[in-house]
């Protein structure tokens, strides 16, 4: 999970916001409690260059700590999950399948970028001791508890999940800033087609003596694969998401972009986002190198040559948002220079 209490003593820029603005569909009882507290959704992450994409925000020092203990299988959502402990005592959620790759790599891409992210880290193998009574896990544990490519998410009590309570792209207190939008050109960016209102969580921090209200994104597992339908979406799929890439700006007209995104919620995550949110989100994904990318890949689990495929394609869309902003930028004002 994020470590807030050294985060929020080192950068001291936020987005911070009353939370009196949220949606009617929380019940009173968190509406009157999410008062009490400021809401952050994005922090000055600093030199975005030097920050380490192969272990992420929980550090070489925050990895799972063999040997794990079963707690019990996670039935929620649609992948295969268990909760452990680990040799420190820490919780994890253990998740297999084809989110387990994206989830790991795109937390780290949105918290160089300043976003709440999750701590998550890839197992390439291990053993869980005492598994039983498995069953949509069942497949990918055997019998003696080893398993093999896994993402491993901190379940932290320093950070309090509020059951239940989510925010929605077009109701939250962020409505209309730069770093709401620059979010959903994230989500944009490696094509998360799970846009849904369940993924989109609040956390209750107490860590530094001061409460705060953590809004994130938490679920980056339908990512990096083909935009589409029902039928077509796809998840850790560079081949299908290369073949999208040249259409993943399709313009800008009266100011706004143009994408050739389809997910859930499509309306909601693409309409309105300006030239000048994309500029603002350059100023951080734009000093994200192809070696953090290409490190943060291999720390994901990802075979070589989806390593070189992912970050071409990433880097071509980055390179679409930089050239959108030149262009617009030039033509509001044919003397400014280019940069």
């Amino acid at each position: 999970m994020l470590r807030v209490g050294s985060l929020l003593s080192v950068f001291v820029i936020f987005v911070t916001v009353s939370a009196s603005g949220l949606q009617s569909g929380l019940e009173k009882r968190y509406q009157e409690e999410l008062t009490q507290g400021e809401s952050v959704l994005w922090f000055d992450p600093g030199d975005v260059a030097a920050l380490d994409l192969a272990y992420g925000i929980g550090g070489s020092e925050g990895q799972p700590q063999p040997p794990f203990r079963f707690v019990n299988e996670d039935l929620s959502g649609t992948s295969p999950k268990v909760n452990v402990t680990d040799n420190s005592d820490k919780k994890w959620n253990i998740k297999w399948g084809h989110e387990a790759h994206p989830s790991t790599f795109c937390s780290r891409l949105v918290w160089a970028c300043g976003y709440v992210a999750e701590t998550e880290y890839f197992i390439a193998q291990g053993l869980i001791n005492g598994v039983q009574g498995l069953a949509r896990a069942k497949s990918f544990v055997s019998k003696d508890g080893s398993f093999v490519n896994a993402r491993f998410q901190l379940r932290s009590d320093s950070r309090k999940y509020l059951q239940g309570q989510h925010w929605t792209w077009t109701k939250n207190p962020f409505v209309g800033t730069r770093q709401l939008q620059g979010l959903k050109i994230l989500l944009l960016l490696v094509s998360n087609w799970d846009t849904k209102e369940e993924n989109l969580s609040i956390f209750e921090d107490d860590s530094t003596g001061d409460r705060h209200y953590l809004y994130a994104d938490d679920d980056w597992g339908a990512s990096l694969g083909k935009w589409g339908g029902i039928l077509t979406w796809t998840k850790w799929d560079c081949s299908g998401f290369a073949k999208q890439t040249p259409d993943f700006v399709k313009g800008v007209v009266n100011g706004s972009l143009q994408w050739g995104f389809n997910g859930k919620n499509q309306r909601e995550v693409t309409s309105d986002i300006t030239v000048q949110d994309v500029q603002w989100l350059l100023l951080y994904l734009g000093r994200v190198t192809d070696a953090q990318i290409r490190i943060g890949l291999l720390a994901s689990g990802a075979a070589p040559e989806d390593v070189d495929c992912f970050v071409r394609a990433l880097r071509q869309r980055i390179e679409q948002l930089q050239r959108v902003t030149v262009e617009n930028v030039q033509q509001a004002n044919p003397r400014a220079p280019v940069e």
